[in-house]
């Protein structure tokens, strides 16, 4: 009895680890939509390319999570993003916290090269509604651009950052 019971016991898991192998929750073309900014940075300031800092961009979770880890040219200041695609929305979704704690949600989809992503309404100190919007453009060099618009009644009223995304070569060990 107790040999049948191992042997049952080792078919049920390999019957688990081969369901794993088949499916894979984070494989669709919506859930590869932001792979294009995955990678090693260095940022710029699009203005007058003066840096503005750093950010390692992975993906974990078996590729449903997209996080990313910034580190600002100003010393001090660092901040870390998840961004997934939510399939029960049919949107992205972005939730970025800083050593500040400050946070931001964010949530739409790829247009094309671009990610686009829009806070809810909020309001300013100046008892306005606002909408952040931000928009990540993959170029056709390589670089992706990072462009933060703060909008009242569909206008832009300012940018709070325009970024460019340069990867960082790494070189072989020696």
């Amino acid at each position: 009895m107790q040999k049948i019971t191992i042997i049952l016991a080792c078919c049920f898991q390999l019957a688990l680890f081969a369901q794993d192998k088949q499916s894979c929750n984070c494989c669709s073309e919506n859930h590869r939509a932001f792979d294009f900014w995955i990678g090693e940075w260095e940022v710029v300031n699009s203005k007058d390319g003066s840096p503005a800092g750093s950010s390692v961009i992975s993906k974990e979770e078996s590729g449903c999570v997209i996080r990313e880890n910034w580190t600002s040219a100003k010393a001090g200041y660092t901040g870390t993003s998840l961004n997934f695609f939510n399939a029960k929305t049919n949107q992205w979704e972005q939730l970025w916290v800083d050593n500040a704690g400050a946070f931001l949600k964010l949530k739409g989809n790829r247009v094309g090269d671009q990610m686009i992503l829009t806070s809810d309404t909020f309001t300013g100190g100046d008892g306005k509604k606002y909408k952040n919007r931000i928009t990540w453009t993959k170029n056709d060099d390589g670089t992706v651009r990072q462009f933060w618009e703060v909008i009242h009644e569909g206008k832009v009223t300012s940018i709070a950052f325009d970024g460019l995304y340069g990867k960082i070569e790494k070189t072989k060990n020696r």
